[in-house]
C-alpha cells in the first residue's frame, strides 16, 4: 500500500495551475467563458481625459463669486 490515494475529484488546467472541481460540477467551456467576456461593457483602450467642463465641472463649483451679494453682517 504504497503511493498516493487516488483523487476523487475531477481535475480541470488553468492559467495558475490544476485545478479540483467539486463532485457534481462540470467544468467552465470556453463557450461559457467568452460569453462572459462578450457580455461585459465596451470600455476605452486608452486612459481617457476627465470632463471638466460645463455641468460635469467639478473644478468650478469649489470657486469663490467674483461678485456676491453684500452680508448683512
Amino acid at each position: 500500500m504504497t503511493g498516493l490515494p487516488p483523487n476523487p475529484f475531477e481535475t480541470e488546467p488553468t492559467p495558475i495551475g490544476e485545478q479540483s472541481l467539486i463532485p457534481g460540477v462540470r467544468p467552465v467551456s470556453m463557450y461559457e467563458r467568452l460569453m462572459v467576456l462578450a457580455a461585459q461593457p465596451l470600455g476605452s483602450k486608452k486612459p481617457q481625459r476627465s470632463c471638466d467642463l460645463g455641468l460635469f465641472d467639478e473644478v468650478a463649483r469649489n470657486q469663490l463669486d467674483l461678485f456676491s451679494a453684500k452680508s448683512n453682517s
